[in-house]
């Protein structure tokens, strides 16, 4: 009977350190190197990183980084939205204003950032094809 599992020396069992990928995808930086840039606009990843050539065409980090920002923007929002409210009592129209802005700029800051950190991890944990030897 044939072993199903690759042998030892094979490079698609070699492992890839989660940790750093991720902070590596954060800073819109290759998860291979940490030298090129993941992403050639502002949401469009790159097909290979421009310095070490990593393959990265293979992601499909589709609608999470949308997910995870309304979550977090949401849980850090409305807490403050509320503490606001009840601490200081601003008019409704400062209140709207300042919490659109904040809420527009976070979204704006995290969504690549998560982006990233979605297509390291699927580097790093060798998924949608990131695992197949060249």
């Amino acid at each position: 009977m044939l072993d199903s599992h690759p042998p030892s020396d094979h490079p698609d069992t070699e492992t890839r350190p989660l940790r750093p990928a991720l902070l590596r995808g954060w800073r819109q930086r290759c998860p291979n190197c940490g030298n090129g840039h993941l992403l050639k606009s502002y949401l469009k990843v790159n097909s290979a990183c421009p310095v070490c050539r990593e393959e990265l065409f293979h992601h499909r980090a589709d609608d999470g980084p949308a997910y995870l920002t309304i979550l977090l923007v949401g849980h850090l929002m409305a807490p403050l939205l509320h503490i606001v409210f009840v601490t200081f009592r601003p008019e409704p129209l400062t209140l709207f204003t300042i919490f659109a802005v904040g809420c527009v700029g976070l979204s704006l800051y995290l969504l690549p950032r998560l982006k990233g950190a979605i297509v390291a991890y699927q580097w790093a944990r060798r998924l949608n094809g990131f695992g197949k030897p060249a």
